[in-house]
């Protein structure tokens, strides 16, 4: 293990969105417009990234990673390209309470192989859909909303995301929220996932963030030219429900989101012999379709702390 491993678990880490600063920033969108309120939201970007060193450290070691990779000079990663980095995030947390607060607000969606997920509805059958922290996935989970058939349930680890979306819910009190808090994947957990499933429901997962857990299982794969630990829940969940896995992302460009489906796998089957070599191969397969849209959308990625600190974990090697 290196001397990486010490390195805070993410879960530690207080998220950057506070209910009184997004309550503020949404006031003043409300009353300014976006544009002015790009001004209101670089303060508190700039205060944060000073009083926050683990962030900055882990936005510009993201970003320098992210450059070498797309043939550029990590160099050219500085003081503005990583206040750029925590802008985008800014923008990103507006647009995911402006989504949930008024879903009739005009948001432009250009929609990527959406016959993938349509065509399982279709057929009345649910699945698994392993998402990350690039780019807006709540204007998916709004947007499941006004599409008759869809039902996602939401997995989280922590209560940063719980305390996120009771702010939503109480700005929109019609809405009700698919939301699971889990540290661990009972077996419990997995029966009520795959009754869900089996009732044409999607439960969504994160791809890109390493459970909280004592020990994490995970898997180690190259993602931006480095190594770095990506969880295998999902894959052992779908092996065990024999269900398919997609992939979702979901990027803004401009004033216009792109969101994109993959289907990862019709059918997982983990072999007793071999097994972590095959669930490396299915991380790394995660990790390759996550660099590839970061590439595509390289300040959307929204992990602020050293992803590539080994955690003290049950490590399968790619």
């Amino acid at each position: 293990m290196t001397a990486r491993a010490h390195s805070r678990h993410w879960a530690q880490i207080n998220e950057v969105t506070f209910v009184a600063g997004i309550r503020f920033l949404f006031l003043m969108y409300r009353l300014f417009g976006r544009a002015l309120f790009r001004l209101f939201v670089y303060p508190p970007v700039v205060f944060y990234i000073a009083t926050n060193p683990r962030a900055l450290a882990a936005s510009r070691g993201y970003l320098r990673r992210l450059y070498r990779a797309m043939g550029r000079s990590a160099d050219q990663v500085g003081a503005l390209v990583v206040f750029r980095h925590f802008t985008s995030f800014a923008e990103c947390i507006l647009d995911k309470v402006r989504i949930w607060s008024n879903p009739s607000d005009a948001i432009h969606v250009e929609w990527h192989d959406r016959h993938v997920i349509a065509d399982q509805i279709a057929l009345g059958r649910g699945g698994l859909i392993v998402t990350s922290h690039l780019g807006n996935i709540e204007l998916c989970r709004a947007l499941s909303r006004q599409r008759r058939g869809l039902k996602l349930t939401v997995l989280v680890h922590t209560k940063h995301a719980t305390a996120f979306n009771h702010l939503l819910a109480e700005l929109n009190p019609t809405i009700t929220l698919d939301l699971w808090q889990v540290t661990e994947l009972s077996p419990a957990t997995a029966i009520r996932i795959g009754e869900k499933i089996d009732r044409g429901e999607f439960v969504v997962m994160a791809g890109d963030r390493v459970p909280v857990s004592p020990h994490p299982r995970v898997a180690f794969a190259d993602f931006l030219g480095d190594r770095a630990a990506f969880p295998v829940g999902p894959y052992i969940l779908a092996s065990a429900l024999q269900c398919p896995t997609y992939l979702l992302f979901c990027l803004r460009r401009g004033d216009e989101y792109h969101v994109h489906y993959e289907l990862f796998r019709d059918r997982i089957d983990l072999p007793r012999r071999d097994r972590d070599q095959a669930l490396a191969g299915l991380a790394a397969a995660f990790a390759a379709r996550l660099d590839y849209y970061c590439r595509l959308a390289p300040l959307e990625w929204f992990n602020f702390y050293d992803f590539w600190a080994e955690p003290i974990a049950e490590g399968i090697d790619g």
